[in-house]
């Protein structure tokens, strides 16, 4: 059986990129193996875990349910565009402040997931925080950390208004 593939170009992390892919090839699977983005983790390969979301068009998504093609004209990040200039983002050091993180598989999923939340520019409640983070799964530590730590970012927005 003959590979279909389809050229796509994208930009990661705002840099443009162009990759040849096969048409039933994932998101995750290009940013791992092609584009050497390996913080965006494989966990369970069907959309459910969140370990592998990314940004893309400023909503969260499941890459490893998510085929490149799909891809093709969208603005991705990944964890690796967080930082900058070798400095944790704010949400990223808030996770460590707060004791967010263990063993760390899930945390750029999560870090993904807050991300978008603390973005958004609302004080969200603690209900609607964990509703927002619903699509990620931590097998090592309790959520209430993560929570905290997206509250402590929106609280730090809403003083610098």
């Amino acid at each position: 059986m003959l590979m279909q593939t389809r050229n796509i170009t994208f930009t990661v992390n705002g840099k443009e990129v162009s990759v040849n892919v096969d048409v039933r090839e994932s998101l995750l699977e290009v940013l791992r193996n092609r584009l050497h983005l390996t913080g965006t983790k494989k966990g369970c390969e069907v959309g459910e875990c969140g370990a592998c979301t990314v940004i893309i068009n400023g909503e969260t998504v499941d890459s490893c349910i998510y085929l490149a093609i799909w891809a093709d004209g969208k603005e991705i990040r990944t964890i690796e565009g967080e930082e900058k200039n070798g400095n944790l983002s704010r949400i990223q050091q808030a996770f460590v402040d707060e004791g967010a993180i263990q063993c760390g598989f899930c945390t750029p999923g999560f870090v993904m997931s807050a991300t978008v939340l603390v973005e958004s520019g609302e004080k969200l409640s603690r209900e609607e925080i964990k509703k927002g983070m619903a699509g990620n799964l931590c097998r090592c530590t309790g959520y209430q950390n993560i929570v905290r730590a997206v509250e402590k970012v929106m609280e730090e927005n809403l003083q610098a208004k």
